[in-house]
């Protein structure tokens, strides 16, 4: 081939339909490909997977749920069971809010006129007693109605009405949990000993406070006896009867 020679390349025939009209410069319809791409539907938004099945929380256990429930205890002794040191423990030590609340307290809010019970059980200190427990009872139901626990301490007779379980489940509500400290007699008295002023009684009145108390076996209420537990145990088995009776509520 010489210089100034072109050189054609064969020129193919269009196939039929190619080049008319609107469809120049596309290929036929008729083409597999261009039929399949038209039909074909793109999803839209990022891709869609499954949802993984949702993983429930550990329940909690009867101790966890002792510390976190709002409840009212009433924790029940004679005078030296360490009520009101083992109630004070207990209520400074839960993981939610916990107000104690001690019977005797409220009672010595009376200053004037005060009626002592160890003066004399008459109609006096009874009417200032009957006050004190409504007084106490109204409390702890506005305290659990905002959601703060709280503890309770009483001196209650099994055998005697007048300062029995009634009075307490009438003012605080059928939810109290009643619950007796109730340490040997030795014990008893030698922490009797150690109390001042109107709360230090005789080794007799102790001795026959106790005989009384011991009434309470038998009859269904939860019973801890910590003759040899230091406050920090005590409170560790009083969290534990309290689970027990959120699971399973005493018939008082």
């Amino acid at each position: 081939m010489g210089i100034g020679e072109l050189t054609l390349s064969p020129v193919l025939p269009l196939a039929p339909g190619y080049g008319k009209g609107h469809d120049r410069g596309r290929p036929p319809a008729s083409r597999p490909y261009e039929t399949e791409c038209h039909r074909m539907q793109y999803p839209v938004g990022p891709p869609t997977h499954p949802p993984m099945p949702a993983v429930p929380p550990p329940a909690p256990s009867q101790d966890a749920t002792a510390q976190t429930a709002a409840v009212a205890v009433l924790l029940i002794g004679p005078a030296g069971a360490g009520k009101t040191t083992v109630a004070r423990h207990w209520a400074d030590t839960r993981r939610v809010p916990t107000a104690h609340i001690s019977l005797d307290d409220v009672r010595e809010w009376v200053r004037s006129g005060f009626a002592d019970p160890q003066s004399g059980w008459n109609d006096h200190s009874e009417a200032q007693y009957r006050l004190a427990r409504r007084t106490c009872g109204f409390a702890a139901r506005n305290f659990l109605a905002n959601g703060i626990s709280c503890i309770l301490d009483d001196a209650v007779f099994p055998d005697r009405p007048v300062v029995g379980l009634g009075g307490w489940k009438r003012h605080v509500g059928p939810g109290l949990l009643p619950v007796v400290l109730l340490p040997g007699l030795e014990v008893v008295l030698e922490r009797n000993a150690e109390r001042s002023g109107n709360r230090r009684l005789s080794d007799e009145e102790v001795a026959r406070i106790h005989g009384r108390m011991a009434g309470w076996y038998g009859s269904g209420l939860p019973i801890i006896d910590n003759s040899q537990q230091d406050v920090t145990t005590t409170a560790r088995l009083l969290d534990d009867v309290v689970a027990r009776s959120l699971a399973s509520p005493p018939s008082w």
